[in-house]
């Protein structure tokens, strides 16, 4: 009780025991929590922001390098590889030297790589750029660790919801603002093959000034940093591991995600091309469309966490595996119809309804995640994404209107094991609970069979 009050005349926000605020206060800038919160989606929203700069630039850049739809391909394949490398990296980098560090020492280790773009004179120097660029999403580790750090259980979802959900927006800010951009370099009497490369240095600068931002006014505990000498977690990362790998729940749940995240990922890398394609539009008119699917995730991924949380409140586990499995089916739904479609207005209504249900569905998700694996739940849902891309590709070999359909389709089918899902403390879908919650140590719950 000590502890608790010296805490509260410490902080501006409500604290626990531990120092973790109990309280989310969005547009407050209060150091640590808030000042954190907002440093960590600004900095993620820079890496969102230089990863997805290049698919609105697509039609010029693939003229000027001699890009055929495989190199295309190949590279929004690699992005991928290269976000999951880092994701494995970034974890145990976080645990080691803190979020704070990780992520700064991340944005500025890939800035460079993303000015390096502006050099690309080969299909093999663009492919291997985007596996580079890739690897700054890896910040989506440290961003979900530092809410973890800062916020307590009872609000630390609607924190990472947040958090999440507005770095994201990055990736559709770039889609619109990257041909802006690069419409007025060309205004300027810049040739249009020289204008997609000088582009890129805002990106670059984006993520290097939020890095030094992290990095100066960020804090990794409520009490400090971890070269500080603050207590760091016991358990080691392959143990954790370890756990997620023998718990069936973990494995549906990263097919699952792969299956939103995923799919938004890959929605991100296309829909630009798509778009200017198909209904023959101008290069700005289709980033702006394509930015509408990303500038989204500012409340879908978000009303996600709360519509999760207001049905665990309800019905508790039951609500929340149910919500998660109708948006995700909805959002499959409307994936197969986007394909379908030969209307332009069509798709774009179509195309929103589809980013608010596939976004928010990633939400869902992660407010399931933590009764996988209460203990460093963090951990366990990061090494689950690994999982995402192989899934989210499944369209490689069609065209981009069949290929969308079939991912809607395969949306739906890798959402049904969510029915299987079950908490022997909880229940599931279908069942209630088999035992007392309260005879359950909340340390070892993870390696429930």
């Amino acid at each position: 009780m000590e502890a608790l009050v010296e805490n509260e005349n410490k902080f501006s926000l409500r604290v626990d025991k531990d120092g973790k605020a109990t309280e989310f206060r969005l547009f407050s800038t209060a150091p640590p929590h808030m000042r954190a919160f907002h440093l960590a989606w600004a900095s993620l929203f820079s890496c969102f922001f230089s990863t997805f700069a290049i698919p609105p630039l697509i039609p010029v850049i693939r003229d000027n390098l001699n890009l055929t739809d495989s190199d295309i391909g190949n590279a929004g394949i690699a992005s991928f590889c290269g976000s999951i490398f880092s994701r494995l990296l970034m974890g145990p980098a976080c645990d080691l030297i803190g979020p704070r560090l990780a992520s700064s020492a991340l944005s500025i280790l890939t800035a460079p790589i993303v000015f390096a773009t502006c050099l690309a004179s080969s299909p093999r120097d663009f492919i291997l750029l985007r596996f580079l660029i890739g690897f700054s999403i890896g910040n989506f580790v440290s961003n979900q660790f530092w809410m973890s750090s800062m916020f307590s259980n009872n609000v630390v979802g609607l924190a990472n919801g947040f958090a999440a959900g507005w770095a994201n927006v990055g990736s559709g800010a770039t889609q619109l603002l990257m041909p802006l951009i690069y419409s007025y370099i060309t205004s300027l009497g810049v040739a249009s093959f020289t204008a997609w490369r000088i582009a890129f240095i805002l990106p670059a600068l984006l993520q290097l000034i939020t890095a030094w931002m992290v990095l100066y006014y960020g804090q990794d505990l409520p009490d400090g940093n971890y070269e500080h000498g603050q207590d760091k977690p016991k358990d080691s990362f392959l143990r954790i591991l370890g756990h997620g790998l023998r718990n069936y729940r973990g494995w549906i749940l990263a097919l699952t995600y792969g299956y939103c995240f995923g799919v938004e990922l890959t929605v991100d890398n296309i829909i630009a091309q798509y778009f200017y394609d198909r209904f023959n539009l101008k290069i700005q008119t289709a980033g702006a469309i394509a930015a509408s699917f990303g500038l989204a995730n500012f409340m879908s991924r978000p009303i996600g966490g709360v519509i999760s949380d207001e049905m665990g409140r309800r019905f508790g586990i039951r609500g929340r595996l149910w919500s998660l499995w109708v948006v995700q089916t909805m959002a499959g739904l409307l994936c197969i119809l986007l394909g379908r479609l030969s209307s332009l207005s069509a798709s774009f209504m179509v195309m929103c309804g589809f980013s608010l249900f596939v976004q928010a569905a990633s939400g869902l998700t992660f407010g399931v995640v933590p009764f996988v694996s209460k203990r460093r739940a963090f951990h366990l849902s990061q090494s689950l994404i690994l999982f995402k891309a192989t899934f989210s590709f499944s369209f490689t070999p069609f065209s981009k209107e069949t290929g969308i359909s079939v991912m809607g389709l395969m949306t739906i089918i890798c959402t049904l094991p969510v029915t299987l899902l079950y908490f022997p403390q909880w229940g599931g879908m279908f069942y209630g609970p088999s035992m007392d919650s309260s005879s359950v140590d909340s340390q070892d719950y993870c390696l429930l069979a």
